[in-house]
């Protein structure tokens, strides 16, 4: 059985190295790293990608209330609150706690081993059950699950280009890509199939300021093309993926040298900075007929009317399908109101997107 894989949250640097020595007695978990605040956990968040996360509420710099409200939305972690605090505990459910724990009293050997099993049992529970209700229900059309698995049960076909046919590649094409809950593997699926001289790439990925860098730090390490973050005015060029910054509104300008990017704060646009919708909208206004549009799996609507303006605009546009979605929120927005041209599982869109550029 695959080990449940757990970050530990704590500022006591005591308490965390004390609770995940006893928490590795147990077979079936892995305590893959320990934090001692928000961004420390935010960096091990992405390196480890945990299944499961315990998080204390009283922490310096950012809370853990605050932190949940910033990351559940975004990059959904079954969290277990730990806490001394039983009006932080009450909170911690609200914002999306799968469960929470009070802190031992006493920090006797007796004492922590019987804390540590209770807490072995409610980090099993909160992986198997993926908890759905912490999610605003009518939004989910299949329950949340780990996207890892939804990728591991998929075959992943191998990109072949038309050779053959003695068709040749566009070399005036752009890529634009849309994701939430459960994208950040769903993207890392695609890309990372992408040539390392495909047509240049933007993606918008809902995730809060600071992860977007780590992230595209990631996937420059996994993939064949360049992976960064936006910076304003960054050229966009064959063998370049651009992942809009957190905070900042990504949207592809042109001028006489050709295309760059806009990346610059603003008000939310469809609830989120970066918008997909602010994405694809300038996609549409200055790629048109030129660009190939893709919206992944995702909680909302973010991302349905620009992609609908892509079409309009001539872009070849593809949603990703139900059954392989973490949450069918946005493609489903976007299929229902005609901006999806094509909808595939996740395992095909690499080759429908390549596909297309001949």
């Amino acid at each position: 059985m695959k080990r449940i894989k757990l970050l530990v949250v704590d500022d006591s640097i005591l308490f965390r190295e004390v609770l995940a020595r006893y928490i590795r007695q147990d077979e079936m978990i892995d305590v893959v790293g320990t934090a001692g605040d928000a961004y420390s956990a935010r960096d091990m968040i992405l390196k480890h990608e945990p299944d499961v996360m315990t998080l204390d509420v009283e922490m310096p710099r950012m809370d853990g209330i605050a932190f949940l409200k910033k990351l559940l939305p975004q990059y959904y972690i079954p969290t277990i609150i730990v806490s001394g605090s039983e009006e932080k505990r009450k909170a911690a459910l609200l914002t999306g706690a799968v469960e929470v724990i009070a802190k031992p009293a006493a920090r006797t050997t007796k004492d922590m081993a019987q804390f540590a099993s209770e807490l072995c049992a409610s980090i099993k529970r909160a992986y198997t059950k993926r908890n759905p209700d912490a999610e605003p229900k009518k939004e989910i059309i299949t329950p949340i699950r780990s996207a890892a698995s939804v990728i591991s049960n998929r075959k992943i076909t191998p990109i072949t280009a038309p050779a053959a046919s003695g068709k040749k590649r566009r070399a005036d094409a752009l890529i634009a890509l849309g994701a939430s809950t459960g994208g950040t593997e769903a993207l890392e699926q695609v890309v990372k199939a992408f040539p390392a001289d495909s047509p240049p790439v933007l993606i918008v990925q809902h995730m809060p300021a600071g992860f977007t860098k780590l992230y595209a730090d990631r996937l420059n390490r996994s993939c064949k093309m360049e992976v960064k973050e936006a910076e304003d005015g960054d050229r966009v060029r064959p063998g370049l993926i651009i992942i809009g910054a957190g905070e900042h509104h990504l949207r592809l300008c042109r001028d006489s040298r050709g295309w760059y990017v806009s990346s610059k704060t603003g008000d939310k646009v469809s609830g989120h900075c970066p918008s997909v919708d602010v994405l694809f909208t300038s996609v549409a206004e200055n790629a048109g007929e030129n660009a190939i549009g893709a919206i992944l799996t995702g909680m909302g609507r973010d991302g349905a009317d620009g992609l609908l303006k892509m079409r309009n605009a001539g872009a070849f546009t593809i949603g990703q399908d139900k059954e392989s979605c973490v949450v069918y929120g946005m493609p489903m927005e976007a299929y229902n109101i005609g901006a999806v041209e094509v909808q595939a599982p996740l395992y095909n869109i690499a080759d429908i997107i390549m596909d297309s550029l001949y």
